[in-house]
């Protein structure tokens, strides 16, 4: 089974081609960002100590968190950011590496994982390579505009926490520019993937 990392700035599409890869191949898709909602629901690990860090009052009345007021506290306090993350991304690590071993048990030939901060939480010591979704920055803007509803001011804060485009290409294995065409896109995916059983 073969290990792929995918990251790429807010907006770049990765789960388009996400999407498309899961529909096309036998590829198990874990996105840590809604493992890590899933770990923060009344039953998971992260629970009790999201609310020990913030206090009761973030529990709504039907038992859950209010993640929004949390995102509200967390987007101004970097301090109780770090304290979040250091909740989060560990337990979301650990959970990703049991679902890699269980894929590999069913014998499952890849396994993709997207992650927004896919570099700086080191996922690329578990994964066989990285793939990086490029797409320029006005492309992304306006997607974040149309489908997510973000403002400007919104936009740019959201961008200037995440690395450059340098970074992410230092470390990647392979670059996938994912524009408004489709079909390029789909086209890049499939010569990608088809290097790998070309390589058995």
């Amino acid at each position: 089974m073969r290990v792929i990392g995918v990251t790429g700035g807010v907006g770049s599409g990765k789960s388009a081609v996400l999407n498309y890869i899961e529909a096309h191949f036998d590829a198990r898709i874990v996105k840590a960002d809604e493992v890590g909602h899933m770990l923060m629901m009344p039953w998971g690990k992260c629970f009790d100590p999201v609310v020990q860090l913030f206090g009761d009052w973030v529990v709504r009345e039907d038992g859950s968190l209010d993640r929004q007021a949390i995102a509200q506290i967390v987007f101004k306090d970097s301090e109780m950011l770090k304290k979040l993350n250091a909740i989060i991304h560990p337990e979301v690590k650990k959970y990703i590496v049991n679902e890699i071993e269980r894929s590999r048990k069913e014998e499952t030939e890849f396994f993709f994982i997207e992650a927004a901060l896919l570099l700086e939480e080191k996922y690329d010591e578990i994964c066989d390579e990285i793939w990086y979704i490029y797409c320029e920055k006005e492309v992304r803007m306006e997607r974040l505009r149309r489908d997510r509803g973000y403002s400007d001011e919104r936009i740019r804060q959201v961008m200037e926490n995440q690395l450059p485009d340098e970074e992410y290409e230092a470390h990647c294995d392979f670059q996938l520019y994912n524009d408004e065409d489709v079909a390029h896109t789909y086209l890049q995916i499939e010569r990608r993937m088809r290097t790998y059983y070309e390589s058995v």
